[in-house]
């Protein structure tokens, strides 16, 4: 079979005046052809599509049979992770992973919760700062918040805008990294309260009904203060944390927290993978967000390390990832 790439390649210079984690979400080339390798020995002929205007200059010239997708976008718009998909059923051709919908849905974290708290899923109270609304705003806003809150950006994924700074004890403080993250990312800001708990992550792959590869626990090595899953810790998560998979949790906690990833799956329509975050708090699964297009990097990627923890590796993961789709096309024609 021929099967096209899609992704959006890291570039060496991050571009003057743009924040440090502007290319977050993107690939390395490492990453692109770990991918690529699983693909060529499964027996497929793999074709780098990239993404943007080459993109559709080689969709046009040779279609794949069947595309996998990692594309994120670029620029800040809520609907960027989507484009790539519109553009393949524009064309007729199918692709791994979740539809244009389900794509823009997720990536707006507040609409993803309206959504999930549809569904019966617990949520933290919160709300969303427009980025034309003034610091006034902000003020009245907070006025039935608890404190702590966590601070980010409404449209990011891979903890973009998500800093240590982020965790603030009090509205002084909250107005100046509002102000700083309207400064870096030009888009909505979501206040919400901080679920003092532990940080939770649940894979799934396949669908109807998707397998739960596992619930895993995110563990901070350091205790004195409370967590935050941080760029920073990212970025340095083999000093500072530590995964649990399975997560050690009562039996009835991790029946409800795959309860909720499951009926968030369905509520936003996920399809063929997808890595769904939670806080965990007295016993309650608090959903955070749902990455219908999960990081693969080999080496650092969470949905990577908790399948291994699993027991499976990372030529496993992509080789379900693409058996779902594939099944999933099978029926849809």
């Amino acid at each position: 079979m021929r099967i096209g790439l899609t992704y959006d390649l890291k570039a060496e210079d991050n571009g003057a005046g743009l924040p440090d984690d502007f290319q977050e979400e993107f690939d390395s080339p490492a990453t692109i052809e770990a991918i690529a390798s699983v693909l060529r020995r499964l027996g497929h002929e793999v074709s780098l599509l990239g993404d943007g205007r080459e993109l559709l200059e080689r969709l046009l010239a040779r279609p794949p049979e069947l595309v996998f997708n990692i594309a994120e976008g670029h620029g800040v718009s809520r609907s960027r992770e989507a484009r790539v998909p519109a553009v393949l059923e524009m064309l007729g051709i199918p692709y791994t992973g979740s539809d244009p919908l389900t794509l823009a849905a997720t990536l707006d974290k507040d609409c993803a919760k309206r959504l999930a708290a549809s569904a019966g899923v617990t949520i933290p109270q919160g709300f969303v700062l427009d980025p034309r609304s003034s610091i006034l705003d902000l003020r009245s806003s907070i006025l039935d918040l608890p404190f702590p809150v966590i601070v980010k950006p409404a449209w990011e994924g891979s903890s973009k805008g998500i800093r240590n700074k982020c965790l603030v004890a009090s509205p002084a403080e909250l107005e100046e990294v509002a102000r700083s993250l309207r400064r870096d990312h030009p888009q909505p800001i979501l206040v919400e309260e901080f679920i003092d708990g532990d940080e939770l992550t649940v894979g799934l792959v396949g669908n109807d009904p998707p397998e739960i590869i596992g619930v895993m626990r995110v563990l901070p090595n350091e205790t004195d203060r409370p967590f935050v899953y941080s760029l920073e810790v990212k970025r340095d998560f083999r000093r500072l944390v530590r995964y649990e998979c399975p997560a050690q949790l009562p039996r009835e906690v991790s029946a409800a927290v795959e309860r909720a990833a499951l009926a968030v799956w369905r509520v936003l329509g996920c399809r063929d993978v997808s890595r769904i975050d939670f806080r965990l708090r007295g016993g309650v699964p608090y959903f955070l967000e749902v990455n219908p297009l999960p990081g693969l990097n080999p080496e650092s990627s969470d949905l990577v390390i908790l399948a291994e923890l699993r027991g499976w590796s990372h030529a496993q993961l992509i080789e379900r990832i693409l058996a779902a789709a594939l099944n999933r096309t099978k029926e849809e024609r």
